[in-house]
């Protein structure tokens, strides 16, 4: 009797001897949660805080400004290149007659250019052309750069003015019609912006569709941003109101207000726009106004333009998708059509593919 006992204790022990090894081992995979005990072991192996931050540190980092710059570079050159590589192409011509003239016209107004600032960069090029004597196509396409990159004038100043006074946090202000990808922007943004070792907050403040807030959530998390948000359908200009309040109370540096997307014919909407920047600027003066724009829409982008700068008084532009276009002029165009510089544009899918505008890289990209 006394042997069968021992042979059941044996058999016990060696049973859980087998699942407590097992368990160790899935612990210590991250496939079971951790017990006090281990936490405390974790704890005690991690001495300075640093690298206690440098554990638990989920937040997404951007990618360097100068690998962005590259890549992005080359994605303008590949997707604008009709543009500069058919106006080379007549330039480089023996002889420039009124056909060719005609040829260069036509291309520019089909890459979205648009007719006044068309006819200025003609008339510009073709006295000058003639007043140097340009023959040569190298030096009639050192011309045409620089009188490309007067139109999109690289004097104009396109730092995002994020930047509050008297203790208060800088007040981002991002509109656009359906589509165009203003929570996404706002998220790329918030994304720069913390890169830059700057606090955050996010104001989801586009109440009517219901995955607008879920998706701006899930930017803060990534990118390490504080978000308030409201009840599906209820009031925008409340959330805006209660970010900008919550950004003071915070101490944060910069607060990003996603809206609505809205119709530009629909008069009760855009009024609805502008009563949320009022009620915002209660608490604090909104800084920037971002109108977000699909490249991809060409002229009908300029309307849009028109009305939201009647009603909110954009200071900079957004220009999305324009990897998606052959159509680069809308730049030129959308410029000229609101006065403000476009300041940002987007070229892809990725949580990267927004990058601050340059005149130079761009009109760089243009001509290949």
């Amino acid at each position: 009797m006394t042997t069968e006992i021992l042979l059941v204790v044996l058999a016990v022990a060696v049973v859980l001897l087998g699942v407590g090894g097992s368990l160790l081992v899935r612990r210590g995979r991250g496939e079971l949660p951790p017990t006090p005990e281990s936490l405390a072991e974790t704890e005690a192996e991690i001495h300075h805080p640093e690298q206690l931050a440098e554990a638990t540190d989920t937040v997404e980092r951007p990618e360097s400004p100068q690998g962005r710059l590259v890549r992005l570079r080359a994605r303008l050159a590949r997707s604008n290149s009709t543009l500069g590589q058919g106006l080379l192409a007549i330039l480089g011509r023996s002889t420039l007659d009124e056909d060719a003239w005609t040829e260069i016209e036509e291309t520019l107004l089909a890459a979205d250019v648009g007719v006044g600032p068309t006819t200025e960069l003609v008339d510009r090029l073709r006295t000058r052309l003639r007043v140097e004597g340009v023959h040569d196509p190298a030096a009639a396409r050192v011309a045409l750069r620089e009188e490309l990159l007067a139109l999109v004038d690289p004097s104009l100043d396109r730092s995002l003015r994020s930047t509050g006074a008297d203790g208060r946090p800088g007040v981002v202000l991002v509109v656009g019609v359906n589509g165009t990808g203003k929570t996404t922007t706002v998220g790329r943004l918030a994304r720069v912006l913390v890169a830059e070792e700057r606090t955050v907050v996010l104001g989801a403040a586009d109440t009517f569709r219901a995955a607008a807030a879920d998706q701006l959530q899930t930017w803060g998390e990534r990118v390490g941003a504080g978000v308030v948000r409201g009840p599906e359908g209820g009031d925008p200009a409340s959330v805006g109101f209660e970010a900008v309040q919550r950004g003071i109370a915070d101490g944060a540096d910069v607060v990003l207000v996603d809206t609505a997307g809205r119709l530009h014919t629909k008069a009760g909407l855009m009024d609805e726009l502008g009563k949320v920047k009022r009620v915002i600027e209660k608490q604090a003066p909104v800084t920037e106004v971002l109108l977000v724009i699909d490249a991809t829409t060409g002229q009908n982008g300029l309307t849009q333009a028109r009305v939201f700068g009647e009603v909110t008084d954009v200071t900079g532009i957004v220009l999305t998708k324009l990897d998606g276009t052959a159509r680069g002029g809308i730049v030129v165009a959308v410029q000229r059509e609101l006065g403000v510089p476009v300041k940002y544009v987007g070229l892809g899918e990725g949580p990267d593919d927004l990058a601050p505008f340059d005149a130079e890289e761009f009109v760089d990209a243009l001509l290949g």
